[in-house]
């Protein structure tokens, strides 16, 4: 069963009057939405269902959360398929959380006000071409005060009818693509300025606020000594979907034959081992590709592994390490040759699995 399915059986079993309970067959479905890992969303990328706390909601949805942005449909930006009342359509659509301006303005149009300005400037700093042929607002038809508020936060949507719905590999591309507009959308609002003025709140871009930080400022050793007790000491920035992923990773290199390890590992993101003709190890570094660039994950990935190499295993490292960059989405034919030059294997997930570079298959890593 893929998202399409779950769609459909969503809408065609969905019944507010059986209410919320265990043993509502829609209910059930959207609960056990949680733990599914076979529905083509990007690695690391979580899926929960939602029909209502209590009493039925007019209209039920499915978050699609990115963890390093949030995992609450309370705040912050998530992606949601949103049915409409009469479960004839279903939307995807990128998200603000409502409940905590909920809680500032009331369930009133004041709510939607301020819902509607900041989607207007986070549509605006999208980049024209990503967001073409999207619309802005899905149109749910719900009762209360939610199904209005989930129109008023929609900051891109896409609308798919029923009765003649999208096929799978359609339905897959356009929740890739709004992955990449969230990671967009979330770099933007981690620059936005709020001034409260007579009509309401204002909302601004300042690109001038976002001041990226290089990870290794600050971080001079002046030996391989130094550059082995610092980095075992130092605390490392890691994203939750960066631990997600290795968590989906491990499980699968396990069933092909190799043994997966993170504990004790640190600085290492995963050690793969396997006999092989001698002891052989795989040291993986995992990289999350933000906003469809792969650029700066490849650079990362390739610096890391090296330098890991160097200075954790030197001449004392098992007979044969084997470099490996798991990313979260394919990095494309040119960083794959580039990295495959230093003899650094690349791995990342698919919409239906995972596939690798050349050097990945000879491996066994990948099929």
């Amino acid at each position: 069963m893929g998202i399409r399915d779950v769609l459909l059986a969503v809408a065609s079993t969905y019944d507010r009057r059986a209410g919320t309970g265990r043993g509502v067959v829609a209910q059930d479905l959207l609960r056990g939405l949680q733990a599914r890992s076979d529905l083509g969303a990007p690695a690391g990328l979580l899926l929960k269902g939602y029909g209502g706390s209590g009493s039925a909601s007019s209209t039920p949805w499915i978050g699609v959360y990115d963890p390093d942005v949030t995992i609450d449909p309370k705040e912050g930006l998530y992606l949601a398929y949103i049915f409409a009342s009469d479960l004839t359509s279903v939307t995807l659509t990128l998200q603000q959380g409502v409940t905590q301006l909920e809680k500032l303005y009331g369930a009133h149009r004041d709510l939607y006000g301020a819902l509607e300005r900041k989607a207007s400037v986070l549509l605006a700093a999208l980049p024209g071409p990503q967001v073409e042929g999207w619309i802005a607002k899905p149109e749910l038809r719900g009762d209360g005060w939610r199904p209005r508020a989930y129109e008023a936060s929609s900051v891109v949507a896409r609308r798919y009818d029923l009765a003649v719905l999208s096929s799978e590999q359609k339905l897959i591309d356009d929740l890739w693509h709004a992955s990449g507009l969230l990671q967009l959308a979330a770099g933007v609002e981690k620059s936005m300025v709020y001034q409260a003025e007579p009509d309401g709140l204002a909302v601004h871009f300042a690109p001038s606020r976002h001041d990226p930080r290089d990870l290794l400022d600050g971080f001079k050793p002046k030996n391989s000594s130094d550059y082995i007790a610092e980095i075992q000491a130092r605390r490392q920035r890691k994203s939750r979907r960066h631990e997600y992923l290795i968590a989906e990773f491990g499980p699968y290199a396990e069933e092909r034959g190799f043994k997966a390890t993170t504990e004790k590992q640190h600085p290492r993101d995963l050690v793969l081992t396997r006999q092989l003709g001698g002891r052989s190890e795989w040291l993986v570094e995992v990289k999350v590709v933000e906003s469809g660039s792969p650029t700066r994950a490849v650079r990362d990935a390739l610096s890391q592994l090296l330098e890991y190499s160097y200075f954790l295993y030197g001449d004392q490292g098992p007979e044969h390490l084997h470099l490996v960059g798991l990313f979260t989405e394919d990095i494309g034919p040119a960083f794959t040759a580039y990295l495959e030059k230093y003899k650094i294997a690349s791995v990342w997930r698919t919409r239906d699995g995972w596939s690798g570079s050349p050097l990945a298959k000879s491996w066994g890593l990948t099929p």
